[in-house]
């Protein structure tokens, strides 16, 4: 599977963005899609993640609450939607397809990344 993410940008601190990935590939169907996030000099870490019904989402402590991921079947394409957003928020946000969990590890298949900035 392939995977594109956008929607990255600036916003100001309490602004909202939504990142959209857009996946090709057979195995779409079947993949779990996580999101994860790396700040400068920081690891990359978990932030959100779907099962391929959409039906069991799991969610980061500190999005809790602020952001959402929805996926469209039909369209191949899985959201994050980010609201309230925080200056800690600001990082590079990749999607990722493959198992279901909070791992890095436990994706295979990785988006190349689009940078969200928000400003204080």
């Amino acid at each position: 599977v392939q995977l594109q993410a956008s929607g990255g940008g600036l916003v100001q601190a309490g602004g909202s963005l939504r990142l959209s990935c857009a996946a090709s590939g057979p195995t779409f169907d079947w993949s779990a899609i996580g999101w994860f996030r790396q700040a400068p000099g920081k690891e990359r870490e978990f932030v959100a993640s779907s099962s391929r019904s959409g039906l069991s989402t799991y969610y980061a402590d500190p999005v809790k609450g602020r952001f959402t991921i929805s996926r469209d079947n039909a369209k191949n394409t899985v959201y994050l939607h980010m609201n309230s957003l925080k200056p800690e928020d600001t990082a590079v946000y990749y999607c990722a397809a493959g198992n279901l969990g909070v791992e890095v590890r436990m994706y295979g298949f990785w988006g190349q990344g689009t940078l969200v900035t928000v400003s204080s």
